[in-house]
C-alpha cells in the first residue's frame, strides 16, 4: 500500500529540516518546513498537513507544550516528536499529549520514514485516539540517554495506559523494578497499590500463601489470615520478581488465576475477583527453561504480551557518567559527604565491566562517598575501590587511611545522624545499616576466598545454601 500526504517538519535547524524534507519527498510526499512555533502557524491554514514532524525545543516554545493548540480542531493528525532530550519523561510526555511516535535524537531516517507511513495509514483509517497517559512530573527513576535506553522509554510510554502483561528480561542488577515502578506511576493505577514479590526469595512451600493469601490455620504457622499479596495489589499493580524460579506447581496455579480473573486463598472455599495488572521480571532464559520443562510455555505467553529488553550496563557506557553524578548526588542527599568525579575518573568507570551492572556502580558511589575523605573522586580512588569488588579480583581492597570497618561505618552513621538534628530519621536503621555492609561484606569474603563459596560460608558462619541466595540476591552470581 503506498501511503503518501502533506508533511510539515518543524526544527529549528535548517540541515535536519533539508535532510527530512529530502527524503520524505523522494519518498513520495509533500512536504514543508518550518524553523519555529510561529512560522508554523503561518504555514499551517494553507497548506493543511496531513502529519506533523517537530522537534521539542523551539526558539519560541516547546513543541511538547504546544502540542494540544497544534493539532487543535484536527485530532485525527498524526504527530512525531523529536527531541535531543533523551529521557524516559520526554518520551511519556510525547506520548501523554497525543503524539503518534517519540524518535530520540540523533534519528534514523528510515525509522523515521517508516514512522510517517504508519502515522498517515492510521490516519486514513481513523482509528481511535488512545487513551491518554496521566500527567507526571520530571521526578523518573530511569536515567540515561543512551539509544538502548531510548527504547525501553518509547515501550514504556506507549504501554502505561493500557492494561497490558509486561515481561521485563535483563541482567541482574540493570533495574528490573526501577522499570515496573514506572509503569505503575504513570499509569491509570498510580493511585493504587504496587506490591513486589521476589520468587527466589520465598520457600516453595510457602509461595501459593504468599500470592494468594491464607486463613486462620489452614498450615502450621498460619497463626492468622493472610490477604496475601493478590490482596495486597488490588486494583494496583503486582510485580512478579524473577518469575524464573517460581516452581512448576504455582505457575500452574497463577496461569489459573490469569486466566479465570479470580482465585481462592490457601484453606479457604471462597472465591476473589482479582483486578490486578501484571509485570513480571526475570534475568533467566524463559525458552530454556521451557525446553527444559521447568517452566510453562502457555504461561510464559500469558506474561510475554509486551517484552521489555533493559541493557547491561557495559550496553550503555554513555550513561555512566550521568548515573554515576545521580547516586552521589542522591547520597548526598541522605546525609553522605558530596562528592565530585574527576574526567579520569569518569574514564575508569566507562572502562570497567560492571559485572553487577547498576546497582554495582549505585553501590560503589555510595560506598565512595561514605568511606573516601576527599571531595573530588579520583581515577585512582576508583582503580583502588573497583580492585576491591571486581569478582575477577583475587585481593580485597583495604579501606583507605588505614581504617578499619567499624570506624568506617561509625563515620558514615555520624554524618547520617548529622542530617536530621534533633528530628531522627523514619524507623528502620537497623535493617537498612545491615543491608549497606552486606554488599561490600560479601564482595570482599568472596574475593578473599578466591570465588570458594564453601570456604566464605564457613569464614562467614552462615550456612552455604543462604550464601548462594544472598550472593544471588545482590547479584553477585546468577542462575539457580
Amino acid at each position: 500500500m503506498n501511503v503518501t500526504g502533506r508533511i510539515l517538519v518543524v526544527d529549528d535547524d535548517e540541515a535536519i529540516c533539508t535532510v527530512i524534507r529530502e527524503k520524505l519527498r523522494r519518498d513520495g510526499h509533500n512536504v514543508k518546513t518550518a524553523g519555529s512555533l510561529s512560522e508554523m502557524r503561518q504555514v499551517f491554514p494553507e497548506f493543511d498537513p496531513e502529519l506533523l514532524v517537530t522537534d521539542v525545543m523551539l526558539p519560541d516554545g516547546n513543541g511538547l507544550d504546544n502540542l494540544p493548540s497544534l493539532i487543535a480542531g484536527n485530532t485525527n493528525m498524526p504527530v512525531i516528536v523529536l527531541s535531543a532530550q533523551n529521557t524516559l519523561s520526554t518520551a511519556v510526555r510525547a506520548n501523554e499529549q497525543g503524539a503518534f511516535e517519540y524518535l530520540p535524537k540523533p534519528f534514523d531516517l528510515d525509522q523515521l520514514s517508516r514512522a510517517v507511513f504508519d502515522g498517515l495509514a492510521a490516519r486514513k483509517r481513523a482509528s481511535a485516539a488512545s487513551p491518554a497517559a496521566p500527567s507526571f512530573g520530571d521526578d523518573l527513576p530511569l536515567i540515561g540517554r543512551s539509544a538502548a535506553m531510548q527504547e525501553v522509554y518509547r515501550i514504556i510510554a506507549r504501554v502505561v495506559a493500557n492494561e497490558l502483561s509486561v515481561l521485563i528480561l535483563g541482567e541482574s542488577g540493570t533495574g528490573k523494578e526501577l522499570v515496573a515502578r514506572a509503569i505503575h506511576d504513570l499509569g491509570p493505577r498510580a493511585v493504587k497499590p504496587f506490591v513486589a514479590i521476589n520468587m527466589a526469595a520465598i520457600p516453595r512451600e510457602l509461595i501459593e500463601s504468599e500470592l494468594f493469601g491464607h486463613e486462620k490455620g489452614a498450615f502450621t504457622g498460619a497463626t492468622g489470615r493472610s490477604a496475601g499479596k493478590f490482596g495486597q495489589a488490588q486494583g494496583g499493580t503486582l510485580f512478579l520478581d524473577e518469575i524464573g524460579d517460581m516452581p512448576m506447581d504455582a505457575q500452574t496455579r497463577l496461569l489459573r488465576v490469569l486466566q479465570s480473573g479470580e482465585y481462592s486463598p490457601v484453606g479457604s472455599a471462597q472465591t476473589i475477583a482479582t483486578d490486578v495488572r501484571i509485570v513480571a521480571a526475570t534475568h533467566k532464559h524463559l525458552p530454556e527453561l521451557i525446553e527444559k520443562h521447568l517452566f510453562r510455555e502457555d504461561l510464559y505467553y500469558r506474561l510475554n504480551v509486551v517484552p521489555i529488553h533493559l541493557p547491561a550496563l557495559r550496553q550503555r557506557l554513555e550513561d555512566i557518567a550521568e548515573l554515576a553524578r545521580h547516586f552521589l548526588d542522591k547520597a548526598t542527599r541522605e546525609g553522605l559527604p558530596r562528592k565530585h568525579l574527576s574526567q579520569d575518573a569518569l574514564a575508569v568507570l566507562t572502562d570497567y565491566s560492571w559485572p553487577g551492572n547498576v546497582r554495582e556502580l549505585e553501590n560503589l558511589m555510595r560506598r565512595l562517598a561514605a568511606l573516601v575523605r576527599e571531595e573530588t573522586l579520583t581515577g585512582a580512588v576508583i582503580n583502588q575501590y573497583l580492585r576491591g569488588t571486581d569478582r575477577r579480583e583475587e585481593t580485597p581492597v583495604l579501606l583507605p587511611n588505614g581504617q578499619g570497618l567499624s570506624a568506617a561505618v561509625e563515620q558514615s552513621l555520624i554524618a547520617f545522624f548529622a542530617r536530621f538534628g534533633d528530628d531522627l530519621p523514619p524507623d528502620g536503621l537497623y535493617d537498612r545499616v545491615l543491608a549497606e555492609v552486606e554488599l561490600p561484606l560479601l564482595r570482599l569474603t568472596m574475593a578473599a576466598t578466591k570465588g570458594n563459596q564453601l570456604r566464605a560460608a564457613r569464614l562467614l558462619g552462615i550456612n552455604r545454601n543462604t550464601l548462594r541466595q544472598k550472593l544471588r540476591d545482590h547479584g553477585l552470581i546468577s542462575g539457580a
